[in-house]
C-alpha cells in the first residue's frame, strides 16, 4: 500500500468517525436541557456496563477478523478469510444473545454496587431499568461489528463510515424525540426519558445492520470474484485451529476496547463512596455526571480521531509486518503517531483553554463543569495515544504487552481514585485517569522500541514542532478570548458563549493551519503528495464559492 493510500484510507474513516462524534456532541445540549446533570449520571450508570458487556460479547472478534482477513488476503487465500467470516458470524450471534441475558439479569447487582448506601437521588430501581433497556442492543451490535471488520480487512472503509453515521442519526433522533415526548408531552419522569434514550441504542443498531447488509449485497459479487481468482491452496487448518488463531488476535482487542469503559466503571463504583466518605454525598452524583457524562462527551470528540486510526492501522501494519517490509512498517508507525498528534494536540489544548465558555455553550453555567473540562481535555491526548499505541502492538503480534500495559494503568487508576477523589473531588478522578493511561503508554512504547528497534526520535522531533505551533495558536486564541470576554461575558447567555468559542476557536484553527503549512510541518506529517491533493481541492472549492458570490 502506498503512503498516500494508507493515509487517505485512514482519513476517510477518521473524518467519518469525527463526523459521528460531532453529531454526538450536537445532541448533548438539548439532551442536557431535558434530563439535567443527574439525568446524565443515570444514563452513565446504564451505558458503562453495557459498553463493558459489548466488549466481552464481541470478544474483540470484529477487529481481529479485520486483521485476520488482511493477513490471509495478503497471502491470496480468500477462501480462508471467508470461512472465518462465516464462523465468526455464528459466534457473534451466540455471544450477543448470551451477553444480553447475563446483563439483563445482573442489572440489580450493578445498580446496588454503583449507588453505595442508597442516599443519592437516583434509585436502584431506576438504574436497573436503564441497564435492562440498553442491554437489548447486545442482540444486534456484535453481528454488525463483525461485518464492519470484514469490510475493513478488505481495506474497504466506506461501509463502516456510512453505517456509523446512519446509526448515530437514528440514535440521536430517537433519543431526543423520545425524551421530549416523555418529559414535555406526557409529563413523565426523567428516569423514563433516560430509559427511552438508552433503548435507542438497539433501534439504531438495527438501522446500521440494514445498511451493512445492503453493502454486503452490493459488493458480494466483487468479493466472490476474488474467491474464484484464488490461485493458492486454501489453508488446511481446521475450524478450531482458525478460532485459536483468531482469539490470539482477539483477546487483546477485548482488553483495549475495555480501557475507557473500564476506567469509567471504576469511577462509578468508587466515586460516590469516596465522596460520601469525605462528607460530600450531597454533590456526589452531580459531580459524577459532569465528569463521566457531560465533559466526557466533549473530550471524546478529538479522541475519535485516534479511534479511527485504530480501525485502519491494524490491517495496514499487519500487512507490512506479514510481508516483512520493515522500512514501510516503521514509516507507517511514525506517520500514525505524527498524524494523531497533529490532529489531537491542538484540539485538546484549545478545548482546555476555552473550557468554561465551551461548557456554558452546551450546558448550564456551572463553574465545576468548566473546571473539570479544563483538566479533563488534556487527558484526551492520552486516550488517543493509547489507542494508537495498542493498535501498533496488536499489528506486530505483541498483544500481550497491550494487556499488561492496560492492567498497569487500571491498578494505578484504582489506587489513585481511592486517595485523590477524597481530596480533589472530580479532578481527583481526572488525575487518576491521566496517571493510569500515561503509565500504559510509557510501557507500550517501550515494548515497540524493543521489538522493532524503533526510534521515536523523528516522532519526538515532529511532536516538538507541533507543540510550538500549538502554543502559538493557543496564545492567539487566548488573546481573542480575553478581549471578547470583556465585551461579551460568556456567562450571560448560551449564545454569547457560542460566539466567544466560535470566534476564538476559528482564529486558533486558522493560525494553526497557516503555521503548519508555512513551516512545512503539515507536509512532513501527511506527505507532500496527499497534502497537495487536499490543498488543490480546497482551492477549487474556494474559487467555486467566490464565483457563485
Amino acid at each position: 500500500m502506498s503512503d498516500s493510500k494508507f493515509v487517505r484510507g485512514t482519513l476517510i474513516v477518521t473524518f467519518g468517525t469525527f463526523f459521528v462524534k460531532f453529531l454526538g456532541m450536537i445532541y448533548v445540549f438539548p439532551f442536557h436541557q431535558l434530563v439535567g446533570t443527574n439525568g446524565g449520571t443515570l444514563y452513565t450508570y446504564g451505558y458503562v456496563p453495557y459498553q463493558i458487556f459489548l466488549s466481552i460479547a464481541t470478544a474483540g472478534v470484529p477487529l481481529a477478523v479485520s486483521k485476520f482477513v488482511s493477513k490471509y488476503n495478503a497471502l491470496g487465500d480468500y477462501e480462508t478469510s471467508r470461512r472465518m467470516f462465516r464462523s465468526g458470524m455464528k459466534l457473534m450471534i451466540f455471544m450477543g444473545i448470551l451477553s444480553f441475558l447475563v446483563l439483563y439479569m445482573s442489572a440489580p447487582l450493578f445498580a446496588k454496587a454503583m449507588l453505595g448506601n442508597n442516599t443519592l437521588e437516583n434509585s436502584p430501581q431506576d438504574v436497573t431499568m436503564i441497564i435492562r433497556l440498553v442491554s437489548f442492543a447486545l442482540l444486534v451490535v456484535p453481528a454488525a461489528s463483525l461485518i464492519r471488520g470484514f469490510f475493513q480487512g478488505h481495506q474497504s472503509m466506506g461501509p463502516t463510515t456510512v453505517s456509523q453515521i446512519i446509526e448515530q442519526i437514528i440514535r440521536i433522533a430517537m433519543l431526543l424525540v423520545g425524551s421530549y415526548i416523555v418529559i414535555r408531552v406526557l409529563k413523565g419522569s426523567v428516569a423514563t426519558a433516560v430509559g427511552v434514550s438508552t433503548f435507542a441504542a438497539f433501534v439504531s443498531a438495527v438501522g446500521a445492520l440494514i445498511v451493512l447488509l445492503w453493502y454486503w449485497v452490493k459488493r458480494k459479487h466483487h468479493m466472490d470474484k476474488l474467491l474464484k481468482s484464488q490461485t493458492v491452496v486454501p489453508s488446511s487448518v481446521s475450524t478450531p485451529q482458525l478460532y485459536k488463531e483468531l482469539f490470539a488476535y482477539a483477546i487483546p482487542y477485548v482488553v483495549v476496547g475495555l480501557a475507557i469503559p473500564l476506567y469509567q466503571q471504576i469511577d462509578t463504583l468508587t466515586f460516590n463512596k469516596a465522596m460520601e466518605a469525605a462528607g460530600k454525598a450531597a454533590i456526589a452524583e452531580h459531580a459524577l455526571g459532569i465528569f463521566t457524562m457531560w465533559t466526557h462527551k466533549l473530550i471524546m470528540i478529538p479522541v475519535s480521531l485516534a479511534t479511527a486510526f485504530s480501525l485502519t492501522l491494524v490491517p495496514a501494519i499487519t500487512k507490512s509486518y506479514t510481508e516483512n517490509k520493515i522500512k514501510t512498517l516503521q514509516h507507517q508507525i511514525e506517520q500514525a503517531f505524527q498524524v494523531n498528534i497533529f490532529l489531537t494536540l491542538p484540539a485538546v489544548v484549545g478545548m482546555s483553554l476555552l473550557a468554561y465558555p465551551i461548557y456554558r455553550a452546551f450546558y448550564d453555567p456551572d463553574p465545576l463543569g468548566g473546571q473539570v473540562l479544563m483538566w479533563y481535555a488534556p487527558v484526551a491526548l492520552l486516550f488517543a495515544l493509547f489507542s494508537v499505541t495498542a493498535a501498533i502492538l496488536q499489528g506486530i503480534n505483541q498483544q500481550k504487552h497491550a494487556i499488561i500495559g492496560l492492567v498497569i494503568g487500571v491498578v494505578l487508576k484504582i489506587m489513585c481514585n481511592v486517595v485523590l477523589i477524597r481530596y480533589f473531588d472530580a479532578i481527583g478522578g481526572v488525575l487518576g485517569t491521566g496517571i493510569g493511561f500515561a503509565a500504559s503508554i510509557i510501557y507500550a512504547n517501550n515494548k515497540i522500541r524493543q521489538k522493532l528497534h524503533f526510534s521515536f526520535e523523528r516522532v519526538y522531533k515532529r511532536t516538538f514542532q507541533i507543540s510550538v505551533i500549538t502554543i502559538l495558536m493557543a496564545f492567539c486564541a487566548n488573546l481573542i478570548y480575553n478581549a471578547l470576554s470583556t465585551i461579551i461575558p460568556y456567562t450571560a447567555s448560551r449564545l454569547d458563549a457560542f460566539l466567544i468559542v466560535g470566534i476564538a476557536g476559528s482564529i486558533g484553527v486558522v493560525v494553526y493551519v497557516f503555521l503548519a503549512i508555512r513551516l512545512d510541518v503539515a507536509k512532513h506529517v501527511f506527505g507532500e503528495e496527499l497534502l497537495q491533493k487536499l490543498l488543490t481541492k480546497f482551492r477549487r472549492k474556494i474559487k467555486l464559492v467566490s464565483k457563485q458570490a
